[in-house]
């Protein structure tokens, strides 16, 4: 082992106090209604944390423009100036109204790379297909949707009625379930959280099989990174909402919206690291338990060297 790779695994389990520190945050506006404070929370806690470590970092895709966002803005530089070049991918609460009315599946996640390794881009939508390992060769944005789900079932050596696609709730997914649907597939709608789901399709003892849909960059650029370590595949194509979703992709120098980024368009080479702390509990991790004195996390660390999934559970003092 080389001394750049042994600082890069240190550095990504120095990240779980970071994820660590924003969950617990975020969790003291459970269910209050305020997703604005829990996000603000988690951005400030995640913030103060990263900056204590030795790196020298730079959000490529995190929480906007620095015009939208005052913290862990796309551009800011993060870290303490004194370690190795990184690309930072951040979002520091996956699903705000989840937190906001005490449902289910929040995260808070970064993913590390070296510098130039992760997709910087504005925030937008995505139009994405997600899927673990067996199903990573056979999956095609353009293809028919019954098409992609029939060929990822003979891949995965299972029939069509027993396949299930993750899909996030929203009218604009109205005709891909109805198409999904007539395909004879199971759907999961969910509320929020493509990065748990997409996730979700690379671990054996989850029920689903594929992700759908349009969802944010922010949350695809943080989905490869873990698909990247585990052999899974995403395949995205911009699709902004608006006028103003287009310009600030022009401005960030996204002018083909008609190109399809893969995995590894999202995230260049093989040395990445993910991590993220459950809020809530969701495919990927437990979520938090306060109590009088303590709080109890869940974590997660995935790295590509070694390739490794380390789950940590914390009792921290409150």
């Amino acid at each position: 082992m080389n001394n750049n790779r042994s600082i890069f695994q240190h550095l990504a389990l120095d990240f779980v106090s970071v994820t660590e520190q924003a969950a617990i945050a975020a969790a003291k506006w459970l269910g209050k209604g305020d997703s604005k404070a829990a996000d603000q929370a988690a951005v400030d806690a995640m913030r103060g944390a990263m900056n204590q470590i030795d790196f020298s970092g730079e959000i490529v895709i995190g929480e906007g423009a620095k015009d939208e966002a005052a913290e862990l803005y796309i551009g800011e530089k993060v870290g303490n100036g004194k370690g190795p070049m990184l690309d930072i991918a951040v979002d520091p609460l996956e699903c705000t109204s989840s937190v906001a009315y005490g449902r289910t599946n929040s995260i808070t996640v970064i993913a590390i790379g070296p510098k130039g390794s992760l997709y910087k881009a504005a925030d937008s939508y995505m139009e994405k297909i997600a899927v673990g390992e067996n199903g990573a060769k056979v999956i095609d944005l353009d293809a028919p949707v019954k098409t992609n789900i029939e060929k990822v079932a003979k891949a995965l050596g299972k029939k069509v009625g027993e396949m299930t696609i993750a899909v996030i709730d929203r009218p604009r997914h109205q005709q891909l379930i109805n198409d999904i649907r007539k395909a004879g597939a199971c759907i999961q709608l969910f509320t929020d959280g493509d990065v748990s789901m997409a996730y979700a399709t690379c671990i054996r003892e989850s029920s689903v099989d594929m992700l759908m849909g349009i969802g944010g960059s922010t949350e695809a650029v943080l989905a490869a990174a873990a698909l990247k370590c585990l052999g899974g595949q995403i395949l995205c194509r911009w699709e902004p909402k608006d006028q103003k979703h287009i310009d600030r992709l022009n401005k960030a120098g996204v002018t083909d919206f008609k190109k399809i980024l893969t995995v590894d368009d999202l995230v260049k080479g093989d040395d990445v690291a993910f991590t993220a702390t459950g809020v809530l509990t969701g495919p990927m991790a437990e979520g938090i338990r306060l109590a009088k004195e303590h709080a109890h996390t869940d974590s997660i660390v995935i790295s590509s060297k070694p390739n490794i999934i380390r789950h940590i559970m914390t009792k921290h003092a409150l």
